[in-house]
């Protein structure tokens, strides 16, 4: 082929990218648009706490007993207690958390095995249920000891931002956790949105070290979603940056969206793998909670 024909042929493919680029740019922000117009007072808040019993670090994580209890009940007992909740529920995709769940006197609702992460499994528990609501808030399953108070944090949140339609909680990065790809880690700016979450460690520096002077954010994995826009979600298509470090907040973020974040002091002590439950338990004894 003439170079000149084969310059011609890039260069429609460049314009061509660029067309469907921008043209999917534009859908995320009319996307941003509608939801952000719809923020109201959202007033109507529903917790769901997505359990599954598959997992790849820890098959059947929801059901294993912390102290006598099973996991999914001590942190459906926490979420109980935030008082910005009108209901609370678990969303299931296994028959044997759902009778576990029911077995302690909670609301479960049956979602698809389809479901690739805890936000769509969280819409599909939404539509299932009679009531509607403005807010939907991801309470992890695998944070026993999550406080109400940071619940309540991120609904208030998510109330004050109307330009948002997520939000969520960082806390103070333990040095010792900061190259454990397990600590999802988060760079906030000045306003309290979120830039960038990562299972690197962020913001990085010359030396190639952990900086014990920075003071680096661990994301706590508590999520509120503006219920029209958790209804979008599920359509826009998986991102690079999301796929890349396995972060579901990512493709929010690389679609124009904007998501607000908290600080709290909080120790996290979620579960990702079996030997965390036994750090869990000890740190129960020594400060007597039963």
């Amino acid at each position: 082929m003439p170079e000149s024909a084969s310059g011609s042929g890039q260069c429609k493919f460049w314009i061509l990218h660029g067309l469907l680029a921008g043209a999917a740019v534009a859908a995320a922000t009319v996307g941003f648009r509608l939801v952000a117009r719809s923020n109201r007072a959202r007033n109507r808040v529903v917790g769901i706490i997505p359990a599954r019993f598959r997992s790849t670090r820890f098959e059947g994580k929801p059901l294993v007993e912390i102290l006598g209890k099973p996991m999914i009940q001590r942190t459906w007992e926490r979420a109980m207690l935030a008082a910005t909740l009108d209901k609370v529920v678990i969303a299931t995709d296994d028959e044997k958390i759902a009778e576990c769940c029911l077995g302690f006197g909670a609301d479960v609702v049956m979602t698809p095995e389809s479901c690739r992460n805890g936000t769509e499994r969280c819409n599909e528990a939404l539509r299932k249920l009679k009531k509607k609501y403005d807010i939907v808030v991801n309470i992890q399953g695998d944070e026993p000891l999550i406080e109400p108070e940071i619940i309540d944090g991120v609904v208030k949140a998510l109330q004050g931002a109307p330009d948002a339609v997520f939000s969520t909680a960082v806390t103070s990065l333990n040095p010792e956790d900061a190259l454990d790809p397990n600590r999802v880690k988060c760079v906030v700016d000045k306003h309290g949105y979120a830039i960038y979450f990562s299972r690197g460690l962020v913001p990085f520096n010359k030396t190639g070290k952990v900086n014990p002077n920075f003071p680096y954010h661990l994301h706590l994995g508590i999520q509120s979603y503006d219920a029209k826009f958790l209804g979008i979600y599920p359509h826009l298509h998986p991102t690079p940056l999301q796929l890349e470090e396995d972060l579901e907040q990512l493709k929010v973020l690389e679609n124009g969206y904007k998501m607000k974040v908290i600080k709290v002091d909080h120790e996290a002590h979620g579960v990702d793998v079996p030997s965390d439950i036994a750090k869990i338990e000890a740190f129960m004894r020594e400060r007597n909670i039963s």
